[in-house]
């Protein structure tokens, strides 16, 4: 079977973009921290399963759980950046974003004891509106980057940009990794995990990735977040009902739906991935 990579967005449930103008980060310190322990359990469902994984991690959450990081080392999985406190890419001025990348990058790499060569962007927000971010990676001496979402969405998206690895810097080694999509006719579908692999249902994801592995003879890129299997996270009445519908729905099928895909498809960290992909890189 084609190894595909699979990856976990190492945050917690108040992080995420669905609730950034709902909850103010300066009350992120007096919510419950419910990360360390879903992350547990998805390092226990990988192991039951025999797979091994990217976590694209928070600076903030490696500044307040080192041990968590140690142990996603100790299991065989792989440590990446997904930037220190979630803030949008197109958000910051390429100096903040060089810092984010550097402040990130140093409390990851001093909790886990692993060199960090991979990068995330929160909210897939490295796009058309930031022609500079990828350059700073390369400078900064990133490997590896898997920040774009080659469709169109509300939150996210650079339907433009190619669908598998390309190199976005001349001269440089640095590859850029693309999230899954599947193509229905002339329609390129976002198929790479998340929210659309929970709320859709599993014979979506399983076609899609059936197709890049077969027709396109590509690997397959997965993310998910652990908060998607946490049933008892806290209810936020006060977000806009479309966020509450994307956050919420199929909590407790995500699972078993994760266990159905370790067992159908073959997976491997995303720097496992690198060597193949970077040959093959536009």
């Amino acid at each position: 079977m084609m190894q595909n990579a699979l990856s976990v967005d190492v945050e917690d449930w108040f992080h995420v973009g669905a609730f950034e103008r709902t909850i103010r980060r300066e009350d992120w310190a007096g919510l419950p921290h419910r990360v360390e322990r879903n992350t547990d359990k998805v390092l226990d469902l990988f192991a039951e399963a025999g797979v091994k994984a990217t976590f694209f991690t928070l600076g903030w959450v490696a500044e307040r759980y080192p041990r968590l990081m140690q142990r996603i080392v100790a299991a065989g999985h792989e440590v990446a950046s997904h930037g220190y406190d979630h803030a949008r890419v197109f958000t910051l001025s390429p100096e903040e974003f060089r810092a984010d990348l550097r402040r990130s990058r140093a409390l990851l790499e001093d909790a886990s004891g692993q060199a960090v060569k991979g990068y995330r962007a929160p909210s897939f927000s490295i796009d058309q509106r930031t022609p500079w971010a990828h350059a700073i990676l390369a400078e900064e001496g990133y490997a590896y980057s898997s920040s774009v979402a080659p469709i169109r969405h509300d939150h996210y998206g650079w339907p433009e940009s190619p669908r598998f690895a390309w190199k976005p810097v001349a001269g440089s080694p640095l590859v850029e990794l693309p999230v899954t999509t599947a193509v229905w006719g002339k329609r390129r579908l976002a198929a790479g995990g998340g929210g659309f692999f929970r709320l859709l249902p599993y014979g979506f994801s399983r076609w899609a990735i059936g197709q890049v592995n077969g027709r396109d003879q590509r690997p397959a890129i997965i993310y998910f977040h652990p908060w998607e299997i946490d049933t008892g996270q806290p209810r936020m009445k006060d977000a806009p009902l479309r966020s509450r519908i994307r956050h919420y729905t199929n909590i407790p099928v995500m699972a078993d739906k994760l266990r159905r895909l370790t067992r159908d498809f073959a997976w491997d960290r995303v720097d496992a991935l690198l060597p193949q992909e970077a040959g093959r890189a536009a």
